[in-house]
């Protein structure tokens, strides 16, 4: 297997998903779970990513399908970057385990199949108004949010080209 092949080795399908969850369950591994479009990778999304991965063991990150970022509503040229290349670009990092697309509105379908230990998203968020945070309260896991880095966004990237 070539690392373009290994890298994409850990874009999983459902059937995948619950393989390798039945595994790093089996070797009580805390999986972490978070989600976002991560269009354009930046410092932003590093920096995020890194402080979800040290809330466990196995990184699972959600990257909403074109489709599903379209009806974000971040605007009709978004995202930039097409599903097959986010997922590849994310799945290509050390520190994330697994990346799964999700073509709804919200990840709830896919947090309630990965019941992950810990559930993380932006401090923009109130921990309540997270989705999934009934799946992972039941459950007896916890909920985090990540201060993001000043400055760095994919809108801010994006206004920046476009004024250049």
């Amino acid at each position: 297997m070539n690392k373009l092949e290994t890298i994409k080795s850990k874009i999983l399908d459902d059937k995948k998903l619950k393989q390798s969850l039945n595994i790093w369950r089996f070797h009580q591994k805390r999986i972490v779970f978070t989600n976002g479009v991560f269009d354009i990778l930046h410092l932003g999304h590093i920096d995020y990513l890194s402080k979800a991965k040290d809330q466990g063991d196995i990184l699972i990150v959600g990257v909403n399908t074109d489709s599903s970022a379209k009806r974000l509503g971040k605007g009709s040229n978004r995202p930039i970057t097409d599903e097959i290349s986010r997922s590849t670009i994310i799945s290509s990092l050390s520190i994330v385990d697994a990346v799964v697309l999700f073509e709804e509105d919200t990840p709830y379908n896919l947090i309630k199949t990965v019941q992950p230990d810990v559930l993380v998203k932006g401090a923009d968020y109130k921990a309540e108004d997270i989705v999934g945070y009934d799946i992972v309260m039941a459950k007896g896991g916890r909920i985090e949010t990540i201060e993001f880095l000043d400055g760095y966004s994919t809108t801010l990237i994006e206004k920046k080209i476009r004024e250049e």
